[in-house]
C-alpha cells in the first residue's frame, strides 16, 4: 500500500500591543475552537508554536488553555516549537537578541508545556543564509521554510517531500519545505480534494512527508474562515478523514520525523520568504507589475517561467518606508545602550533587555496584506518598549539628572548626518539635509514617540481598489474582493480619494505658499510649492553654553514669485536646557532677494496621539477660547496664542505656545492601507501648521518664536 506522512505546523501569533479585545477574539474564534478538536482527535499529530505575546497573554487571561495544550505535549500528541520570542525577524536583529530571543522562548516551552523544543518557527519565514549559525547556538536542530525558498535555489515541488541540511560555517540546520499547495487548500477546499491531493503523492516506501506550515489564524479568525471552519465544520470534518485514512496517512511531528529519517541531501538557500512576502517587498509600481504578470502566466499554464520569478528582499522595507528604517535603527541604538548598560551593572530585574526585545517584534517593520507599519497602535507599541528600555539604560550610562547628550552621526545610515540630542526628559533627532526636519521626539517620562508618524504613499493594491470600490456597491455588507491583490474593500467610503506626501511625516517642515492656499489644498498636498526650504539641505551649528544647548539650522534657499527666482534665507535655532521637558524654536525669515515677497510661511508639525477614530481620550484645544475637540477632526482657527494636545490615556499632554497670535491649520493625517479585514482608512497622526504671513522688503526679516511643553495629564 501506498503511504505518506503529513507534518502539521501551526503558528499562532499577536503582535506586541495588539487590543486586548483581538487577543480575546483569536482565542475564542480561533485557538481554542483548534485545541478542542485537537482533544477530540487524539489520533492527529501536530507541531504547535504560540508566540511570546501570546503566551503571556494566554497565561495571564486563560491559563487553563496552556494546561490543555500541555497535557497534549506530555501525551505525545503535539510537538511544541520555539521560536524568538517576541516573534522578531531574526535577520534583522542583532546575533546576541537572536541566540537569548530563542533560548527565552525555549525555557518558556520546557516551564510552561514540559517539553524540549528541538524546531524553531521561523517569523515570517523570512530566511537568510547567515541564519544557521545562531540558530545552532541557541539549540534549534530544524525550522521550516516555504518551497518557494527551495525553487529558487533549483529544487522542484517533487524533490521538497522531507527536510534538506543546511549549514553556516560549520553549523548544521534541517530545513522543512511548507508546500504552497497545501498551504492554499488547506482550509479552502473540498477535505475531499486535500485528501486526494496527499494520496497523489504516497509512495511504496512512505518515506515522503508533506508539510504544511502556516497560521493558527487561518483557522476561525481571518475574515470568513470562522464560519467555514467551525460553523460549517470543515476542521472537523479533515481531522476526521486523517483518522479514517490513517493506514495510508499518518501525521507525524515534524521533530520526530527528523530524528528518525535521513536529510534529502544538503542545500544553500538564497534570502527569501514566501512569494507575497517577496513581492510587498517590492516598491509599489513593481509590486504590482510583478502580481500582474504572476497571475498572466499562472492563467497561462507557465510554471516553467513562474519557477524562476522571484520577487524583492525583505530587507527592502527598510528603503520602501523610511519610518521602518527609522524604527529600526532606534532599535539597534537601544540595543548597543541595552548591553552596555548591562555590562555596566544594570540590573536584570529593571527589564530593560525584555523591553528591548519587545521593540523587536515584527510586525511594525512591514507591510502586506495585514496593516503593520500602518496600525499607528503596533508601531508606538515597539517605540514604547524602547524608549523604556533606552531610559533604564541611560539612568546607568550617564551620571546626574542634568545631563544633556547631542551627537552628530548619520543615525539612519543613509549617508548624511543627522544630530541627535537627548536629556533625561526628552530627546530630539533632526535632519539638516532634509528640511532642518525633526523626525523623532522622545517624550521620555511617558515612553512616548510623539513623531512616530506615516506618510501617505502609493502601494500595489491602489492601482486595484477603484474596481473594488465599484463592486463593494453591488454587495449588501458593503465588502468586495478582486482576484488582483486579494484587495478587500471595508470602509474608505464611498469613494477613493488618494493622496500622497511629497517628505515624510516629520515636523519642523518649512512652506513658504501663496496667500491663496487653503487648509483643502494643503491637506491633499494639491498646494504650491514656493520655495525649496522643505526638503532641502540645511546647514548645522551647535553651541553649548550655560543655558543649554543651541542648534542653528539655516539655509540660503530660493523661492518662485510670478515666475522670477529669489533669494530668502531661513534660520531657525532650537534651544533646549538639561533636565527640561520644553523645548524652543526661533525662527528668522529674512528677504535676501531684490524684490518685496509676499507669501505664507508655514512650519509644519505632525504628531501621533493615537486619535484615529475620534479617541475621545485624544483632544486638541486652541486658546484663548478654543473648545476641547477631538485631535483628528480639521479646523481653521485664527488668533491662535497656544495649542493643547494631550491623550489622558496615554498621559501625555504637550502645549505649543506662539510668540504672536497666528491662523492655525489642523488635519488628520490618514492612509488608505490594507489589513486582514479589507483596505480602510487608518490614522497616522495629526498635522498643525502655523501660518505667519510675509510682507518683506529687501532686505527685511521677520521674527517667529515658538516652544514646546511636555505636561503630565491631572
Amino acid at each position: 500500500m501506498k503511504r505518506i506522512a503529513l507534518g502539521l505546523a501551526i503558528h499562532s501569533h499577536q503582535p506586541v500591543g495588539n487590543f486586548p479585545a483581538v487577543f480575546e477574539q483569536a482565542y475564542s474564534q480561533a485557538y481554542l475552537p483548534l485545541l478542542e478538536a485537537l482533544e477530540r482527535h487524539p489520533a492527529v499529530h501536530v507541531s504547535l508554536h504560540y508566540s511570546g505575546p501570546l503566551l503571556d497573554w494566554l497565561l495571564a487571561e486563560h491559563p487553563d488553555f496552556v494546561r490543555r495544550v500541555a497535557g497534549l505535549a506530555r501525551g505525545g500528541q503535539v510537538e511544541m516549537m520555539t521560536g524568538g520570542y517576541y516573534e522578531p525577524i531574526l535577520s534583522a536583529i542583532p546575533d546576541v537578541d537572536k541566540v537569548g530571543q530563542v533560548r527565552k522562548m525555549t525555557r518558556a516551552v520546557k516551564r510552561r508545556f514540559g517539553a524540549r523544543a528541538s524546531g524553531l518557527w521561523l517569523a515570517e519565514r523570512v530566511w537568510e543564509p547567515g541564519l544557521p549559525a545562531p540558530l545552532a547556538e541557541a539549540g534549534v536542530d530544524w525550522t521550516v521554510v516555504d518551497d518557494a525558498h527551495f525553487e529558487m535555489a533549483g529544487l522542484d515541488e517533487g524533490e521538497l517531500f522531507g527536510y534538506y541540511l543546511t549549514e553556516e560555517q560549520g553549523s548544521v540546520l534541517k530545513l522543512f519545505a511548507s508546500g504552497k499547495r497545501l498551504r492554499y487548500i488547506i482550509p479552502w477546499r473540498d477535505v475531499e480534494e486535500v485528501v486526494a491531493y496527499l494520496r497523489s503523492e504516497a509512495t511504496e516506501d512512505g518515506a515522503k512527508i508533506a508539510v504544511m506550515g502556516d497560521d493558527g489564524e487561518k483557522f476561525g479568525l481571518w475574515p470568513g474562515t470562522h464560519d467555514h471552519c467551525w460553523a460549517k465544520g470543515w476542521v472537523e470534518r479533515f481531522f476526521t478523514a486523517l483518522e479514517q485514512n490513517a493506514e495510508w496517512l499518518r501525521t507525524v511531528r515534524l521533530g520526530d520525523w527528523a530524528a528518525a529519517h535521513p536529510p534529502l541531501g544538503r542545500v544553500y538557500l538564497p534570502a527569501a520568504s514566501y512569494d507575497e512576502m517577496m513581492a510587498w517587498a517590492l516598491p509599489a509600481r513593481k509590486s504590482e507589475e510583478f502580481a500582474r504578470l504572476k497571475h498572466a502566466l499562472e492563467a497561462e499554464g507557465r510554471k516553467d517561467v513562474l519557477s524562476y520569478m522571484r520577487g524583492g528582499f525583505w530587507r527592502m522595507f527598510l528603503s520602501k518606508y523610511p519610518e521602518v528604517n527609522l524604527l529600526h535603527k532606534k532599535m539597534l541604538r537601544v540595543h548597543a545602550k541595552v548591553h552596555l548598560a548591562r555590562a555596566l551593572g544594570l540590573p536584570r530585574r529593571i527589564g530593560a533587555l525584555d523591553d528591548l526585545w519587545k521593540g523587536q517584534c515584527n510586525c511594525p517593520y512591514w507591510h502586506g496584506v495585514f496593516g503593520g507599519l500602518y496600525l499607528a497602535d503596533i508601531r508606538s507599541a515597539n517605540y514604547r518598549h524602547l524608549l523604556r528600555a533606552e531610559s533604564a539604560a541611560d539612568r546607568v550610562i550617564q551620571q546626574g539628572a542634568l545631563w544633556l547628550h547631542a551627537e552628530e552621526s548619520d543615525y539612519d545610515c543613509d549617508g548624511l548626518k543627522e544630530i541627535l540630542v537627548e536629556t533625561r526628559a526628552l530627546a530630539l533627532y533632526l535632519r539638516p539635509a532634509e528640511g532642518g526636519s525633526l523626525c523623532e521626539w522622545d517624550i521620555r517620562g511617558k515612553d512616548w514617540n510623539a513623531q512616530s508618524t506615516v506618510a501617505r504613499r502609493p502601494e500595489a493594491y491602489h492601482a486595484a481598489l477603484e474596481e473594488a470600490v465599484r463592486h463593494a456597491a453591488e454587495r449588501p455588507d458593503g465588502l468586495a474582493e478582486t482576484i488582483h491583490a486579494g484587495v478587500r474593500v471595508k470602509d474608505v467610503g464611498g469613494r477613493v480619494q488618494l493622496d500622497y506626501d511629497r517628505y515624510p511625516r516629520y515636523s519642523m517642515i518649512d512652506h513658504v505658499l501663496p496667500e491663496d492656499t487653503t487648509l483643502e489644498d494643503f491637506a491633499r498636498c494639491r498646494y504650491r510649492e514656493m520655495g525649496d526650504f522643505a526638503a532641502g539641505a540645511y546647514r548645522a551649528t551647535r553651541r553649548l553654553g550655560r543655558g543649554g544647548l543651541t542648534i542653528r539650522l539655516e539655509r540660503d534657499g530660493h523661492v518662485l514669485v510670478r515666475g522670477r527666482t529669489q533669494a530668502l534665507h531661513v534660520r531657525k535655532d532650537l534651544r533646549v536646557r538639561p533636565g527640561s521637558a520644553s523645548w524652543r524654536v526661533a525662527y528668522r525669515v529674512r528677504n535676501t532677494g531684490d524684490a518685496p515677497l509676499r507669501a505664507l510661511f508655514a512650519p509644519e508639525w505632525n504628531l501621533n496621539m493615537l486619535a484615529g477614530g475620534r479617541n475621545p481620550v485624544a483632544t486638541f484645544q486652541a486658546l484663548p477660547g478654543g473648545v476641547r475637540d477631538a485631535l483628528d477632526g480639521r479646523s481653521v482657527t485664527d488668533g491662535v496664542e497656544q495649542v493643547v494636545v494631550r491623550n489622558s490615556g496615554l498621559g501625555v499632554r504637550l502645549r505649543l505656545k506662539f510668540g504672536a497670535p497666528v491662523r492655525l491649520w489642523r488635519f488628520s493625517v490618514e492612509s488608505i492601507s490594507n489589513s486582514e479585514a479589507g483596505v480602510e482608512r487608518l490614522y497616522q497622526g495629526t498635522c498643525l501648521a502655523a501660518l505667519f504671513p510675509l510682507d518683506l522688503a529687501p532686505g527685511a526679516s521677520v521674527t517667529l518664536e515658538m516652544a514646546w511643553t511636555s505636561e503630565g495629564v491631572e
